[in-house]
């Protein structure tokens, strides 16, 4: 089980932090507080039946969450997981099968590859949702994707939804152009954010949610089980279990937000090796990141450095992955033009005072500029 540190700005808190799933196993209150939402079932939560979306990183402690749940009397009857699978072992965009826990004989059910939102009938048996993944704080994370469909299966289904939050490890700044919706949006980016926004998953869901981005503009029945001693520029937080299998280390976290773009071009980005998202690879030549430092903010020099080695008319792919990462075309066409990392940053910057704007409303935790 590989362990990392998240390195954020700021001081240590006296108070602990602790995940959302910590404070349901841990807190008496916040049981009753679930009790209270479920009142209009008629129905006191050991009596509900759960599915619960999670994998690897879904923890309570050093005990996974439904093996947790279980252990306490919640009846969980399914889990569905996302990409990488429920131990987050498959590689990306691999496909995960649908499956039986060796260790509950609980169903798991895919939300990758065709079946990416769970169907009416797959929560026919199901009062309510608890979501515990790991975000990483970057659009193109699929894990984003696959909460809003599961939001948007249990507002259409009418079943409360909890997301019991979790840290971001790149929480502490906002980056990135915005995506344009109108022509790029797609799994690995369905929302009119930046590729760094600032949020935890469960600010995200109330983003989500109050911002009317599901279909139709239904609302979820959401609650959020906060993080206790969080801020986003905290220190000092062991995340226990590696988010996913190509982000291994707090260094390659860091640098997920640089390096991501390279998957919509012919370089690779260290998959296959000991060093995924710290080098990049281009037939023989190799930028060796494993030693850079990570700026607090999204950093074009590697992108601009391998363009600049890369033969002319060799380095995007002709699929449109590249600007669908991006969440916009502007950034290959000033790649094509020779501006600098400034004249391109400046580009963004109306976006992000826009997105700003919305995510205020949204935050459950101190910003850590204020």
């Amino acid at each position: 089980m590989m362990v990392f540190l998240l390195l954020l700005w700021g001081s240590v808190h006296a108070q602990p932090l602790r995940t959302g799933a910590e404070m349901l196993m841990s807190e008496p209150s916040q049981l009753s507080t679930l009790n209270a939402q479920f009142s209009t079932l008629n129905s006191q939560l050991s009596d509900l039946h759960f599915a619960v979306v999670a994998n690897q990183t879904s923890v309570v402690g050093d005990v996974h969450l439904v093996d947790t749940l279980i252990r306490t009397g919640v009846r969980v009857t399914k889990i569905f997981c996302p990409e990488h699978g429920f131990r987050g072992t498959a590689a990306a965009g691999a496909h995960v099968d649908n499956s039986v826990d060796a260790q509950t004989g609980l169903p798991i059910i895919s939300l990758y590859g065709k079946n990416k939102k769970p169907t009416q009938e797959q929560l026919a048996d199901v009062d309510c949702v608890l979501f515990d993944l790991q975000d990483v704080g970057c659009r193109f994370y699929t894990y984003l994707s696959t909460l809003h469909y599961v939001m948007e299966a249990c507002a259409e289904k009418g079943i409360p939804l909890v997301v019991l939050d979790r840290p971001n490890p790149n929480g502490h700044y906002i980056d990135g152009p915005v995506l344009d919706t109108t022509r790029y949006r797609s799994f690995v980016g369905m929302h009119p954010v930046p590729v760094v926004y600032g949020m935890t998953i469960g600010e995200y869901a109330r983003m989500i949610n109050g911002e009317g981005w599901l279909k139709g503009g239904i609302q979820c029945r959401l609650t959020v089980v906060p993080l206790q001693g969080y801020r986003r520029d905290s220190v000092g937080y062991v995340l226990p279990v590696a988010p996913s299998p190509n982000l291994r280390n707090v260094h390659a976290v860091g640098l997920y937000p640089s390096l991501c773009y390279f998957e919509g071009t012919h370089c690779g980005v260290g998959r296959g090796t000991d060093w995924p998202f710290e080098i990049v690879t281009y037939g023989g030549d190799t930028l060796d990141l494993r030693d850079y430092d990570v700026r607090d903010g999204i950093d074009l020099w590697p992108l601009m450095e391998l363009y600049r080695r890369v033969p002319k008319g060799k380095f995007f792919l002709k699929n449109n992955f590249f600007e669908k990462l991006v969440g916009t075309d502007a950034l290959r066409r000033q790649l094509e033009q020779g501006l600098s990392e400034a004249e391109i940053k400046a580009t963004w910057q109306p976006g992000l005072d826009a997105f700003r704007r919305i995510r205020e409303k949204y935050l459950l935790y101190p910003d850590g500029r204020e």
